[in-house]
């Protein structure tokens, strides 16, 4: 053994001297080349040791670098020729090398090391703070202390003697260690003078010029701090209908949406996360068949999502095979009939074409609204995953269950802690926003909505070596779900005993004075507490799997910005090569160009049914897991049904079908390679 125990790593620190990494090395350099023989490997490691030595032992500082460790381990395999494991290892030497310094140029001279570099290009786009000139003055560790810094602050509104130092540590902590992330506007703006940290609004679209285009201001300031919207059109006049101020013809909801998808393209933000929105059309609006054709080409209405309020009367219709009443939303009075059949037809084709319309159940989601004297639910958050009432917003955030799966087990424990903590700094991120207007303000804090969701739900089953696909997993997603929700509602709890209920409790589902009451009375901070989002650029931070999805796949292309791609292998699967001893480099070769593994004999059974991707999850396990998420979750989940390019139409109406009958809010489905531009593609 050698006489040093401690080497110095790049930043300057110490950590303690392992010959056994050397070990590892070069086994892991002979794998991909000539596979040395274990006694070759053992006496390379002692030659190295004695370079080591002797490098050490000529100067000064007697601690190895681990610079030096690198050049002993090369000289030493050019030394005894073994040419071909030399040439790799210095080609992962100079691609270590390559991705330190890409690191070091998007963040500066200390990068995060816990980070992949694709968070970090994220971080740097998005996230970090710059000044006039663009150049980023922040780092991430900096980041999670001003958002945590930030949120702790409302401690003081209840609390004059608050400990924010200690609040602080906590919600850092839990930032830190990747164990939760707020939504992307709390990232972006806690801490600076926007302070707006909700994910989500819903805005009013009455029938009228002024009151349209009051909205349409409203929703560019929610833009500008990277937050979404979302806009029932059902309240505005059918096309043609009569304006009885000009005595001319009403251009109807669709012209509208365009307006303001023109408004999101022009307020993209320089970099910050472009305004999402989602545009709802009652199925019982008379326009609802050009609403629901308004996606048929690619360069149309680019930045909505769009989807169709399907009722209980459409759907015990559509059962039946019957017309159903269209209804003029001017007078409240039916303007026609429509064949069910024909619309769902219409609705499955264009889903199938190009992805949208999604659906939503409206009438599910009003019978679980918590404050029904408030107003009817008016739609949702542009994912679905948040159903609000006008001038509503909530704040969002997301566990990353990833983080808990440990040693194939689920650390119950730390994932109550987070979960309660969580629940406290979303509650303080009420309190702690600055609203794009008065009207927001006032609604949003009489009912106090958080949503808690989750992603790295596929990291957590491949990590528990459990399919997707499976009983068993639906099993683990019901069972995780319900914790949290069960903790969740303890920690909304515990909050309104120590700041009261959220001001309209009294009038709520959950009084048992109210004329409103369900069930058993709850003494609440947060009307809502749990939701599901599509966590898209927080889940790509944490290197997690996005929200409750499948592992898209083991290797593919994402692109983000517009057209910026970014390289993705799954981490997982290539910890799970390295445990089962298989030839890494090899099998991620061949998986490549293909995203799944079902055809690859060379990998054992097992391991190919936990790691399944996408594609290679039926359509039926996908409407199965996000029924079992909603049936613990007082919002909404959303979830994409993502199709081989195969599918048929029947396909989709099968899905919307499916979900309607297992009891989910909303669907929206996307087959493959429908669109010209898709996020997700093989590599």
């Amino acid at each position: 053994m050698p006489e040093f125990t401690t080497i110095r790593k790049r930043d300057s620190t110490l950590a303690p001297f392992d010959p056994e990494r050397i070990r590892s090395v070069i086994a892991k350099a002979s794998e991909c080349s000539e596979q040395l023989e274990a006694k070759e490997i053992s006496m390379l490691v002692d030659e190295v040791l004695k370079r080591l030595s002797e490098k050490v032992n000529r100067r000064k500082d007697s601690i190895p670098t681990v610079e030096d460790v690198q050049d002993a381990i090369e000289e030493m395999l050019i030394k005894y020729e073994h040419t071909k494991v030399a040439k790799h290892f210095i080609l992962y030497r100079h691609e270590r090398q390559r991705i330190r310094e890409e690191k070091e140029g998007l963040i500066g001279s200390i990068p995060d090391k816990r980070l992949s570099l694709n968070a970090l290009k994220i971080l740097r786009e998005r996230y970090l703070l710059k000044d006039d000139a663009g150049t980023v003055t922040e780092t991430s560790t900096e980041l999670f202390h001003r958002v945590a810094r930030a949120i702790a602050k409302a401690d003081l509104l209840y609390d004059k003697k608050a400990d924010l130092q200690k609040t602080e540590e906590t919600f850092f902590k839990m930032l830190y260690d990747m164990e939760f992330l707020p939504n992307s506007p709390t990232l972006m703006n806690a801490g600076t003078k926007t302070q707006q940290l909700a994910g989500c609004f819903v805005l009013p679209l009455p029938d009228s010029i002024d009151g349209i285009f009051e909205t349409l201001g409203n929703a560019a300031h929610i833009y500008k701090t990277g937050a979404g919207a979302g806009f029932s059109f059902s309240s505005i006049r059918p096309k043609h209908a009569l304006i009885t101020t000009s005595k001319g013809a009403a251009s109807g909801p669709v012209s509208f949406l365009k307006i303001f998808d023109v408004t999101t393209e022009v307020m993209k933000q320089g970099g910050k996360k472009r305004g999402a929105n989602i545009g709802i059309l009652r199925v019982d609006h008379p326009d609802i068949i050009d609403f629901i054709r308004c996606k048929d080409f690619d360069e149309h209405i680019r930045n909505f999502n769009i989807s169709v309020a399907l009722t209980e009367e459409f759907m015990e219709a559509f059962k039946n095979n019957k017309n159903y009443s269209l209804i003029n939303p001017t007078t409240g009075k039916p303007s026609g009939e429509q064949s069910a059949r024909y619309v769902f037809d219409i609705l499955s084709t264009a889903a199938w074409d190009n992805g949208d319309p999604g659906v939503i159940f409206l009438d599910r989601m009003q019978q679980d609204n918590p404050t029904p004297h408030e107003g009817p639910i008016a739609a949702c958050s542009p994912c679905g995953e948040a159903p609000l009432l006008s001038y509503e917003a909530c704040h969002l955030g997301s566990i990353n269950l990833g983080s808990f799966a440990v040693n194939k087990r689920i650390d119950w424990k730390r994932l109550k802690e987070v979960v309660h903590t969580a629940v406290h700094f979303l509650d303080n991120a009420v309190d702690s926003t600055v609203y794009p207007s008065k009207d927001i303000e006032t609604k949003t804090k009489k009912n106090r909505k958080i949503g808690l969701g989750v992603m790295g739900f596929a990291d957590m089953l491949v990590k528990l070596r459990i399919p997707y696909n499976s009983e068993k997993g639906v099993a683990v997603a019901e069972k995780v779900m319900k914790f949290i929700q069960t903790e969740a509602d303890i920690a909304s709890e515990t909050l309104a005993q120590k700041r009261e209920t959220f001001p309209n409790w009294e009038q709520s589902i959950y009084c048992k004075t109210s004329p409103h009451f369900k069930g058993i009375q709850r003494l609440l901070r947060n009307a809502t507490r749990t939701c599901i989002s599509p966590t898209g650029s927080i889940s790509m931070i944490a290197d997690a799997s996005p929200s409750i999805e499948p592992i898209f796949a083991l290797s593919y292309v994402r692109q983000v910005f517009g057209n910026r791609e970014f390289f993705y292998v799954d981490k997982n699967f290539e910890d799970a090569l390295d445990e089962a001893k298989l030839h890494k480099d090899m099998i991620l070769q061949l998986v490549l160009n293909q995203g799944s593994i079902q055809h690859i004999k060379e990998i054992p059974k097992q391991l190919r049914k936990v790691f399944v991707v996408t594609h290679d999850v039926e359509a039926e396990w996908h409407i199965k897991m996000q029924a079992a998420f909603q049936k613990y979750c007082d919002n909404a989940v959303s979830k994409t049904v993502n199709l081989p390019s195969n599918s048929t139409i029947k396909d989709v109406q099968q899905v919307y079908l499916d979900a309607y009958k297992l009891g989910c809010k909303g669907i929206t489905i996307y087959r493959d390679k429908s669109k010209t531009s898709q996020i997700f593609n093989l590599t």
